[in-house]
């Protein structure tokens, strides 16, 4: 019998929390609760998580700073539950890390669409693992495996879960453009709206972390009103 994945749910909200855990409960899924940061973290202590819905205004610490705490401290995927909407907000969530967002008031189908997609594509990558080990690219090596991207130096480089599935994309399709909609679909397994320019945010940050973020990026080229491209060879070790 497969072991329901654990959902960790953090909101100040006590009718959010009771909602969102009886609904995923009822959708098999195995939930716990969090009203804090504090009780976040106690509940990352008593035993692992499989994804966490992390609301973006909470008292004391906000979900901005739990955030890139989680992504600084574990490999646990991250959907921000936000009531704000400008665009900056999420765009700041995204740059910490987050996998998804889902803006409040929202459908608890919804949430439970984008915890499905996530998880897939989390598990999806770690399965990658039984055919390709490590990808070497420009000097640079990404395991699989482990989950890490160690540098031309030797220094190993943190990677959020998000940058991780958008790597392993680009080294998926070297020397090819692929649209500005195909990473959003492999990325957040949805459709872009008109104005989603999440994956940029990605890809910003994925040549921050590759120091490529110059005015003219040498690995994650822009092709104008196309897309992006990995413009290098990439060699794969089994």
């Amino acid at each position: 019998m497969t072991t329901p994945a654990h959902i960790l749910i953090v909101d100040d909200d006590d009718s959010i929390r009771s909602l969102l855990k009886e609904y995923l409960d009822g959708q098999g899924y195995r939930t716990s609760t969090a009203a804090d940061g504090r009780a976040l973290k106690e509940q990352l202590r008593q035993g692992p998580v499989d994804l966490i819905v992390l609301d973006l205004m909470l008292p004391g610490e906000d979900g901005f700073s739990l955030c890139h705490w989680i992504r600084s401290e574990r490999d646990i995927p991250v959907i921000m539950l936000t009531a704000r909407t400008h665009s900056t907000d999420r765009i700041r969530g995204l740059e910490l890390g987050a996998d998804d967002y889902v803006a409040k008031p929202f459908e608890p189908r919804e949430l439970v669409a984008r915890i499905r997609g996530v998880l897939r594509r989390y598990h999806t990558n770690d399965r990658r693992t039984d055919i390709v080990r490590t990808y070497s690219f420009a000097k640079w090596e990404l395991a699989l495996d482990k989950r890490q991207l160690l540098s031309p130096d030797g220094v190993l480089v943190p990677l959020a879960a998000s940058e991780f599935q958008l790597l392993t994309i680009f080294l998926e399709h070297p020397h090819m453009v692929l649209t500005r909609d195909q990473l959003i679909e492999h990325c957040h397994g949805r459709e872009a709206g008109p104005f989603d320019r999440s994956i940029d945010v990605r890809v910003s940050q994925l040549r921050h972390r590759l120091g490529d973020s110059g005015r003219e990026p040498r690995l994650i080229k822009t092709v104008r009103s196309a897309g992006y491209i990995l413009a290098t060879d990439v060699v794969r070790h089994y």
